[in-house]
């Protein structure tokens, strides 16, 4: 008996401890770490493989998993009417002769007939994204694969796109237009003076960085000749960046970087005759110096050509004549502050190049014009260059996706009544015009669409803040579901296992009338009878918001569960769809009204009583580290503690196109720039600060950091600061280096602005 009950015991103890070390466990699961974070795979979201549009829209192509060649993708084509899927190129047959293994397919395109496949892969990075590598042609009909560009430096095509006969490819390779025949694989080299500084078919750091411009060539219609892009930047400074660490001596690396005040390269179009060789340069008025040429696009057999004054204030639309250059002006556009050519809206699509869209018979062009204080579609004769406003509605339209000639139908994005969201719309052009939303109410959030070309499907992502991405085919007008192409149902299952609270939003006044939009994250298990400490995440400035209703996920939560509340605003100049009084409102006042605007907001939102006053924090990267600057040093009696990463300390340090754009040039408006530049305040500093910058940080130049940290020093303030050598804007390369940035941020925070509630 005795014995049982010392087996019983054992047992019940046994049995206690087992379940206190499951609930342990259970708990260790739903704390987030840096290392669960950015030194695993667990949270590692599905994304969506390149899909290409086929059949004129009935169908699409996809990148799936090959079962097997393991790594390797098959291309399948799904059937949208018959509801199947095939493969269409297997894995397999894209191996080349004397290969073991398949090409990795980064990106590809279809020619015109469907018949022939170009494979990107083996890619380079040039400036932010990887548009340098080597180009394959695979032949359906023969199954034949055979490499591009034979004799070329490897990794060095760039743009290769099929002529509209499907009888040429083009590319660029090292600053010069090349064509080769799909039959035989003779090469033509169409330009011959390209070098560094004459540049053919692609585009300096400057126009990709501020234009989205890539991609410097376009075959006309009927291909037999390629309008160009030529920029030639040979009065371009180099700012040079160093390299310590690969090599026992350094060595500099050379950047052709236009800074503000200094001239842009210059640019003109050609066209090139593909029999002749021959090269005719587009007439356009005007010193090319002080004029920048972001977009061209074919219209017929002419060229239309969008050219931009240095101030970027003054827009002109100008038709040429492909056979002689002879250009004539259609349209003409001036504002008082700045004229956007492109979206800037990127919680709608990645910013890009994209042609206006031109109606029936080439009519008219459509274009988003910012008349009368909103974002609207109107369209421009091509005869006579007039104007005309489509839907006098008073909000803004965010983006257009999609124009269906046959129908007189617009897709377009907006959201009238939240500006965090946004929604698909339908205007229906005609004398009786309508605008008719398509996205579903259930659908709140923020929804992207790519359209098929015959307006009757699209793929749709949503998100919300609260709900992760996912991906859907769907019809067009009805919206309804055909098909989940990515759900995330795993990763969303492992996000909810988290002890994760969800983003709310609000709005904030302040005393000057200003109303902004806000996000707010709070503790697990919040008690408003205490106080929390709170970290105000920024960024303000024209190029993006922050208080968006899309997925975020992150270092976010994990500051969360340790006890922070995490807030972050919309300051007027942000490009939320409110109007252009509110996003232009920043002209000649970046660092100025926008740190103000937040300054504002968060003395009423340290009103709430469950804010510590005394534990006020603020973080920001690259226009938001220059933010976080602004803050602490102008507004010290609010903010104690900011984290500062790869900041523009003074605005005379950034390049000329986007500096000049919102704030004017500097020989007229110096005194702004000094205004808004945090440098002329860091003798201000009372809190805690970290800076944070790349040493090859080719965008915001590590200039910034070591002349902030001579005036600081001058000033005998105290702070800290990591160079990270050689990583680059995004302070991503390198092992370790996203792990060993986050423990830095985290650990600066923690010491010096403690997480966790306290007794009001």
């Amino acid at each position: 008996m005795i014995r049982k009950i010392t087996y019983f015991i054992a047992f019940c103890f046994l049995f206690v401890n087992l379940t206190v070390l499951r609930a342990q466990s259970k708990t260790e699961d739903g704390l987030l770490t840096i290392d669960r974070l950015y030194h695993s795979d667990e949270f590692n979201q599905e994304r969506l493989n390149p899909i290409k549009w086929f059949n004129g829209g009935d169908s699409y192509t996809i990148l799936e998993d090959s079962q097997t060649q393991k790594g390797a993708k098959n291309i399948e084509i799904y059937d949208i009417q018959a509801s199947a899927s095939k493969i269409l190129v297997s894995a397999e047959q894209l191996i080349p002769k004397g290969h073991k293994k398949p090409l990795e397919i980064v990106n590809y395109q279809w020619s015109n007939d469907e018949s022939k496949l170009l494979i990107f892969t083996n890619t380079q990075r040039v400036w932010r994204a990887n548009t340098r590598g080597d180009y394959w042609l695979y032949d359906l009909k023969n199954d034949e694969l055979r490499q591009l560009g034979k004799g070329l430096n490897s990794s060095s095509l760039m743009f290769a796109k099929f002529s509209p006969n499907q009888k040429w490819v083009a590319y660029v390779s090292d600053f010069n237009l090349y064509i080769e025949e799909v039959k035989s694989g003779e090469i033509i080299q169409l330009t011959n003076d390209g070098t560094r500084d004459i540049i053919n078919g692609t585009f300096d750091w400057a126009y990709e960085e501020e234009f989205s411009c890539k991609d410097g060539f376009r075959w006309s219609p009927d291909g037999n000749s390629i309008a160009f892009w030529q920029l030639d930047a040979s009065s371009i400074k180099n700012f040079l960046m160093i390299n310590y660490t690969d090599s026992i001596y350094s060595h500099a690396i050379p950047l052709q970087y236009p800074k503000v005040g200094e001239d842009p390269s210059s640019a003109k179009v050609g066209v090139v005759n593909i029999k002749t060789a021959k090269t005719i340069w587009l007439k356009i008025p005007g010193d090319s110096k002080q004029h920048y040429i972001p977009r061209m696009q074919w219209v017929g057999s002419d060229i239309l050509v969008q050219q931009l004054t240095r101030k970027q204030n003054d827009l002109k639309f100008w038709v040429c004549k492909s056979v002689d250059g002879s250009a004539k002006l259609l349209y003409n556009k001036m504002e008082s502050t700045w004229i956007d050519i492109m979206n800037p809206d990127l919680s709608v699509k990645v910013r890009g190049m994209d042609d206006l869209f031109l109606t029936d018979k080439m009519k008219d062009l459509l274009f988003l014009s910012e008349k009368n204080g909103w974002k609207r579609a109107t369209k421009i004769s091509m005869a006579t260059g007039k104007e005309t406003l489509l839907s006098d509605v008073n909000y803004d339209m965010a983006a257009v996706y999609h124009f269906n000639k046959e129908r007189n139908e617009l897709y377009y994005c907006a959201s009238p009544d939240n500006a965090t969201q946004r929604y698909l719309y339908k205007l229906k052009i005609g004398k009786n015009t309508e605008n008719e939303i398509i996205t579903p109410s259930n659908l709140s959030g923020v929804n992207k669409y790519n359209i098929s070309p015959n307006g009757r499907y699209a793929i749709h992502e949503h998100s919300s803040s609260n709900i992760p991405t996912s991906f859907q085919l769907i019809s067009l007008p009805d919206h309804k579901l055909i098909k989940k192409i990515v759900s995330n149902d795993a990763y969303r299952k492992k996000v909810n296992e988290l002890h994760l609270p969800k983003y709310e939003f609000f709005k904030v006044t302040t005393k000057e009338g200003v109303s902004m939009d806000g996000k707010i994250l709070k503790p697990l298990n919040f008690d408003k009878t205490k106080k929390y400490p709170i970290l105000f995440y920024v960024y303000g400035e024209p190029w993006t918001q922050t208080v968006v209703d899309s997925w975020k996920f992150g270092w976010e939560q994990l500051l969360v569960q340790k006890g922070y509340v995490i807030v972050s605003v919309d300051n007027r100049g942000t490009p939320a769809p409110k109007g252009s009084t509110w996003r232009k409102s920043i002209y000649k006042n970046i660092g100025i009204i926008n740190a103000n605007d937040q300054a504002a907001a968060a003395r009423e939102i340290l009103k709430w009583d469950f804010i510590d006053k005394e534990r006020v924090a603020v973080w920001g990267w690259s226009g938001g580290g220059s933010m976080t600057l602004n803050l602490m040093f102008r507004f010290p009696e609010i903010y104690k503690t900011g984290l500062s990463v790869a900041f523009v300390a003074n605005q005379i340090y950034y390049d000329n196109i986007y500096q000049e754009r919102y704030m004017g040039l500097p020989s007229e408006n110096l005194e702004a720039f000094i205004e808004g530049s945090p440098i002329t305040y860091a003798k201000n500093l009372e809190g805690n600060l970290l800076l944070v910058h790349g040493t090859g940080d080719d965008n915001v130049h590590y200039q910034n950091a070591e002349a902030l940290v001579n005036e600081l020093i001058k000033h005998n303030k105290q702070f800290q600061i990591m160079p990270y050598p050689n990583r680059s804007h995004g302070i991503y390369e390198g092992e370790n280096t996203t792990r060993h940035l986050y423990t830095l941020l985290t650990n600066f925070l923690v010491e010096n602005c403690p997480p966790g509630a306290v007794d009001k």
